[in-house]
């Protein structure tokens, strides 16, 4: 199918591009649902369900690393060494103190 853009106005332009937009959509609309379809049928086959083939099983979740570090006058608090050096950290290092001081 040929069009002669050239020969159109704008808003027959404006309509065409919507008209295209609206059959891309629904294009890959059934593509979509022809696909799904398919790889259901195929998941029956093999004794599954789709929903259980994609869900699968969750990824465990990142080990928390365990605090390396705890500051001198409140227990609580602790640093795991990864990234950025806490406030107390680092003004116990500038008042001369070494770090394994804080090593727990």
């Amino acid at each position: 199918m040929d069009i002669d853009l050239n020969s159109l106005d704008l808003s027959e332009l404006k309509k065409l591009q919507k008209d295209v937009d609206k059959a891309i959509n629904e294009y890959q609309d059934r593509r979509i649902t022809e696909a799904r379809t398919k790889l259901e049928a195929e998941a029956r086959a093999m004794g599954f369900s789709l929903a259980e083939l994609l869900d699968g099983k969750k990824k465990a979740a990142a080990a928390k690393s365990p605090p390396r570090y705890r500051h001198p006058e409140d227990s609580s608090v602790t640093w795991t060494g990864r990234g950025r050096k806490p406030a107390w950290v680092i003004e116990h290092i500038e008042s001369g103190k070494q770090m394994e001081d804080l090593e727990i």
